[in-house]
């Protein structure tokens, strides 16, 4: 499978322009989307799964075009939004079901077997007699994925899913899309979050203010950071001026003050050493270095 994007732009009524031809190109495996918010993340999503037209330009999967075959498409489609929201008083396990007997689950048995197992995965299964809406934030996020998934869609689309997760929640749903990402599908996954990208993304595309910055792989992207972090032990008055100067990674406290590692060039401190980075250090840096369409 194969996701196609030739040229595609978005334009909304009030003139705000949130996708200027952007150009990828996406197999099957995860490729994560990594931007700050603002960045066009959510509106390229929601043209993916044909919720939005584009103002310009194509999207192409497999041999299916996105405006001519929309129900083709929709078909192959499971989609978790930022926002999501239950607009009914259904229990937690029958909103599951709803969602299942909506993307093609049709027998009855077939269906409650999958509404269980994905109550499992998502650790909900204790929970599934109450009613969706009052579920917790997090618990509601994790509802979400199990819509999105329940009908082994070809393409999954999801956007800022670990959004009020908490760290064992997010490793969990972290798992899914890896063990997902091994069959022949597709995902998308949109965020912010630098760890949702970092464990088992293949590819990944940088957006900043609606424009394509980088694409690759995030070794090719940590590859360009080589030789721009660093690690500094500064006391508090020096900690304040690598504040100004610089991309503050991490600090931590020490007896002296402070370790702190950061991104930048020329870093002015005597006993700055250079260490390897990682993708976070890499996002950062090419963020703070991009002198285009900020």
């Amino acid at each position: 499978m194969k996701i196609e994007i030739n040229n595609l732009s978005q334009v909304y009524s009030n003139g705000k322009k949130a996708l200027s031809d952007i150009n990828l190109e996406i197999g099957s495996g995860m490729f994560g989307l990594l931007g700050p918010n603002g960045a066009g993340k959510s509106s390229l999503m929601r043209i993916l799964v044909t919720m939005l037209l584009p103002s310009a330009g194509s999207v192409k999967i497999d041999n299916f075009d996105l405006i001519k075959n929309r129900k083709e498409i929709r078909q192959m489609l499971g989609y978790l939004p930022q926002d999501f929201r239950f607009f009914t008083k259904l229990k937690t396990w029958e909103f599951l079901d709803y969602a299942a007997g909506l993307s093609g689950l049709n027998q009855k048995k077939v269906r409650s077997a999958k509404v269980d197992e994905w109550l499992e995965k998502v650790g909900l299964f204790d929970f599934r007699d109450r009613d969706a809406n009052n579920l917790s934030g997090g618990m509601k996020r994790r509802l979400g994925i199990a819509q999105a998934l329940i009908g082994d869609p070809k393409i999954i689309v999801v956007d800022e899913p670990t959004t009020g997760l908490d760290p064992e929640e997010r490793i969990r749903f972290r798992n899914i899309l890896s063990e997902l990402s091994q069959k022949d599908v597709i995902i998308v996954l949109s965020t912010h979050i630098v760890g949702d990208i970092s464990s088992g993304c293949n590819n990944l595309a940088l957006l900043n203010n609606g424009f394509v910055e980088f694409t690759g792989s995030p070794e090719e992207l940590i590859a360009k950071t080589k030789g721009h972090v660093w690690q500094v032990t500064a006391s508090g008055y020096e900690y304040d001026m690598l504040k100004e100067k610089y991309a503050v990674i991490s600090t931590i406290p020490t007896e002296d003050g402070w370790e702190v590692q950061l991104v930048g060039d020329n870093i002015e401190a005597s006993n700055a050493i250079e260490i390897e980075p990682n993708l976070e250090h890499a996002y950062v840096y090419y963020m703070e270095h991009l002198t285009n369409h900020k």
